[in-house]
């Protein structure tokens, strides 16, 4: 296993544990992360459901709580990890801070940023949101689906 590889396993993991903690609280399973030069500086766990407010995402959270913690300067800079690819609402807060590398662990029918035919976290068509981020997809995207199936389970 390589380098990169051995980074984004770790911290996908911490989006797990974090996910865990969405569905312990009857929210969908998803927690993500922001990273800069090997620190987290912010940190996101879904509760949108739970608090009944529609915009608390995991990866819209983990932003807020990178710039509360002092560090938007660092967004166009940072990766994201999250267990989930970013729905749309995610995507557009994505490309608004230009956070440049996104990895996730698996795929969102009908609304993803990026598999969606919407297309928001790779169209470049946005003169504002510049150059699309690089997208990596499938790290620890078994562990993902075991959460979601949890999820469905309790419906």
């Amino acid at each position: 296993m390589n380098d990169v590889q051995q980074t984004y396993e770790h911290y996908m993991q911490q989006c797990i544990a974090l996910a865990e903690t969405a569905l312990q609280h009857g929210d969908p399973p998803v927690g993500a992360l922001i990273v800069f030069d090997g620190q987290v500086i912010g940190t996101g766990i879904e509760s949108g459901k739970s608090t009944n407010d529609i915009t608390n995402h995991a990866e819209i959270l983990a932003i807020k709580d990178a710039i509360k913690n002092g560090h938007q300067e660092k967004l166009h800079l940072a990766q994201m990890f999250t267990t989930h690819e970013p729905c749309l609402m995610c995507s557009y807060v994505i490309r608004h801070h230009r956070i440049p590398d996104i990895i996730y662990g698996v795929p969102v029918a009908h609304v993803g940023g990026a598999t969606s035919s919407f297309g928001i976290l790779t169209t470049e068509d946005v003169p504002r949101w510049g150059k699309k981020p690089t997208i990596t997809v499938g790290i620890f995207a078994e562990a993902c689906e075991v959460l979601n199936e949890r999820f469905r389970a309790k419906l």
